[in-house]
């Protein structure tokens, strides 16, 4: 799919136009367009999502309508937690805290608190954009923090994002950081691409996709040598990742050569596979989401991060391609 076209047919990226009426015209409201040599990123106000890169024309993530919001999740960030929280219900010093449930097939908390917020802007240039929106004490979430995303276009490296988590309370948050990206290679079917994830451990779910145990990878889950999509059927988070200076690399290949990685640093030792055969237009989108800790990690503890007053952290990631 040509991204060029998508923007002249304004039904996938659009021009910025900073207006409040032009704004209007989108479900995921202001669009906010970066452009550096062949290579265009769309980030949007809502959840401060990534609704387009490409490069040179090739379409690296999946896209939706100007009318639409994400579908699946696509392309938006997460904070103060990623995945789900069993029942939405965790501890605080004893102290029962129930989140609203926002997955209700399955009686869980996802996704975080920011999904249908609007950031605001930061800062903005010709190859960067950084938004932030607020994270105000609620039921279930008693903390005040703000979460600050930066996308830019960077010569060497492709895209990159910054993701900061900033605690404006007086007590220590915790939090899991996270995003959903959706990765293609232009109009290739994602069946016929080979994933490559190296990731030594799998987390083992239940039917309500609450990790219950870990397990080194074997069979269609052992990502490590490359396997082709369209015969897998894959949900699940990955660890004990396979870092190289700093960075972990996950990757598309087509069979002619070409390819597609997203990469994470050090600070987002997790990454959740989810091969969907729900995304609109598509027999099957592949999800990789890069993660500080996994579903339900204000439970088990595991990859579970504390902010004390005034302090910030965070992570980055980015995608890249070979075409």
């Amino acid at each position: 799919m040509d991204s060029t076209k998508i923007s002249a047919a304004g039904t996938g990226a659009p021009g910025t136009d900073s207006t409040e009426s032009t704004a209007r015209r989108y479900a995921t409201g202001r669009q906010y367009e970066l452009r550096r040599g062949d290579a265009l990123a769309v980030v949007t106000e809502l959840a401060a999502g990534l609704r387009l890169y490409s490069r040179g024309g090739v379409q690296l993530t999946e896209t939706y309508g100007d009318a639409e919001i994400p579908p699946g999740a696509a392309g938006i960030t997460l904070a103060p937690w990623a995945n789900r929280v069993e029942d939405g219900v965790w501890y605080l010093d004893g102290e029962k805290q129930q989140l609203d449930i926002t997955e209700v097939s399955r009686n869980n908390a996802s996704h975080g608190l920011l999904r249908n917020a609007a950031y605001g802007l930061v800062d903005e240039s010709q190859f960067s954009v950084t938004l932030e929106a607020v994270i105000f004490p609620q039921h279930g979430y008693p903390f005040l923090l703000r979460h600050r995303v930066r996308y830019e276009l960077a010569e060497d490296l492709g895209l990159v994002v910054r993701q900061t988590l900033i605690n404006d309370s007086q007590a220590p948050a915790p939090y899991v950081l996270g995003a959903h990206p959706y990765v293609r290679l232009g109009d290739v079917p994602s069946e016929e691409l080979t994933i490559t994830v190296g990731a030594s451990t799998r987390l083992v779910t239940d039917d309500r996709l609450i990790p219950r145990s870990g397990e080194p990878v074997s069979g269609d889950f052992d990502l490590r040598g490359g396997r082709r999509v369209g015969g897998l059927d894959i949900d699940s988070a990955y660890t004990d990742l396979a870092f190289d200076g700093g960075i972990a690399r996950h990757t598309l290949r087509a069979p002619d050569g070409r390819s597609v990685s997203l990469w994470q640093d050090e600070n987002c030792s997790y990454v959740h596979v989810f091969l969907s055969t729900r995304f609109p237009g598509r027999a099957k989108a592949v999800a990789l989401e890069p993660m500080t800790g996994p579903a339900n990690a204000f439970n088990s503890g595991d990859g579970l991060r504390w902010l004390e007053p005034g302090e910030e952290s965070g992570m980055s990631w980015g995608i890249g391609c070979e075409l």
